[in-house]
């Protein structure tokens, strides 16, 4: 059965006495039927987030204009915010370098329908994956990057991307350091999926550097791309245990099976509009 097509307004202001009120009834008024709400607010930064689910077709009038109608009152409450439609699905972009699972997991859980996205393109610094891609019918792009070529391959990227039409760019183990002008240019859409817990082992080589401190906790982090190396908003995190009978080898393999788990879930917070992002931190409505 087809799901039931929605709107999602998303939103953050200043907190203040009256923004729920103002936004249930703007809803209200147009006979529009919230089927889910959650709201937070933050005492230390004093600012309230909001996310609401309403029946499309309980409105009298499309997005553009619920965009226009809600418009004043964003204003009045000094919103950031953003209203989007589930009948359009979110493009996500995936860059992978020669680890696989992630990509395996994220095409698995896509053609499955339990990753309601569309994957327009795959794009890699190695080819080894070219056949799996396109046995997805999907479009496999090789930009391979070498330290003389970075700068063009990452404007191949861009320039691809924006080619079709791409909405998120997830790096499933991608393992490129991006340059500053991408992540400034798509803050808040790219998502990278680190094997450690950040911010513990930042970098190359993690788990051996888990090893090595002797922790007994492992873990993975999915974060949005800043500039800062493995520095930005953390969307989800799971952890592992371990023990001192665990090689480097058994670090990496149970590594994978986290990875896998926190990045489709990180990705389908970020496609369903469940995360918002202030400063440094986010919210995540699950």
């Amino acid at each position: 059965m087809p799901s039931v097509r929605r709107y999602t307004l998303t939103l953050s202001c200043p907190d203040r006495v009256g923004i729920v009120a103002a936004v249930s009834t703007f809803v209200a008024n147009y006979q529009g039927w919230i089927v889910e709400a959650q709201h937070h607010a933050d005492q230390v930064m004093q600012r309230f987030f909001m996310r609401q689910e309403i029946l499309a077709d309980s409105l009298p009038f499309g997005i553009e204009v619920f965009r226009a109608q809600f418009a004043p009152i964003a204003e009045s409450f000094q919103m950031e915010w953003n209203v989007t439609d589930s009948a359009q699905k979110k493009r996500v972009v995936i860059l992978v370098s020669k680890l696989e699972h992630c990509l395996y997991d994220l095409l698995a859980r896509w053609q499955s329908g339990e990753l309601d996205v569309e994957i327009p393109c795959v794009i890699s610094n190695h080819d080894v994956f070219r056949k799996f891609v396109e046995w997805h019918e999907i479009p496999f792009y090789h930009v391979p990057v070498t330290a003389d070529t970075k700068m063009e391959a990452f404007d191949k990227v861009t320039h691809l991307f924006e080619r079709v039409k791409g909405d998120v760019m997830v790096l499933a183990r991608y393992m490129q350091v991006l340059s500053p002008e991408m992540c400034d240019r798509y803050s808040g859409r790219i998502i990278n999926i680190h094997h450690s817990f950040l911010p513990s082992f930042v970098g190359a080589k993690p788990y051996h550097q888990a090893y090595e401190r002797g922790v007994k906790l492992t873990g993975a982090t999915c974060h949005y791309v800043t500039a800062d190396l493995d520095a930005g908003p953390i969307i989800e995190q799971d952890v592992i245990r371990i023990d001192h009978s665990d090689s480097v080898e058994d670090l990496v393999r149970y590594g994978k099976d986290i990875e896998k788990a926190v990045l489709a879930r990180g990705l389908r917070y970020h496609v369903e509009d469940r995360v918002l992002v202030h400063g440094n931190k986010t919210v995540v409505f699950r």
